[in-house]
């Protein structure tokens, strides 16, 4: 008898909705959990190379930390493609200007880098506050 591996689709699983509070918690290591929901890996019907994960609402984005001197010396960085257009942001800056581009980026860099991590991270709504709209699901 020849042992066939099952591949599933997104039609094959029911997609949940998460809730995570990211307030107080350590920045890598909450996005990290993050991004394995929203890949789907902790379901035993994981598929590579589809979306079987579920939705993720991440609430207190704001109060993320970073551990040592990582707040002071962490910086973002942006380049135009034009001569000159580098840009360098500091992390506290980005914090203070919009905290969820700190976790959106953070997740972003777990998810792989090609059309099934953008589908992916539609999928990640991040709130700086504890308040947010999809209470319903």
């Amino acid at each position: 008898m020849d042992k066939v591996t099952k591949y599933f689709t997104t039609s094959d699983t029911t997609q949940k909705w998460h809730l995570v509070d990211a307030g107080g918690q350590t920045l890598g290591r909450v996005a990290s959990q993050v991004a394995k929901l929203l890949r789907g890996k902790h379901k035993p019907q994981f598929t590579p190379n589809a979306d079987l994960g579920d939705f993720v609402v991440v609430i207190n984005a704001a109060n993320v930390k970073l551990t040592g001197k990582r707040a002071e010396l962490k910086e973002y960085f942006h380049y135009t493609g034009y001569p000159g257009g580098a840009t360098f942001e500091k992390f506290q800056d980005v914090l203070r200007k919009n905290p969820q581009r700190v976790f959106e980026h953070a997740v972003k860099g777990m998810l792989p880098h090609n059309r099934l991590g953008r589908r992916i991270i539609r999928k990640l709504k991040v709130y700086a506050g504890a308040e947010h709209p999809h209470a319903a699901q």
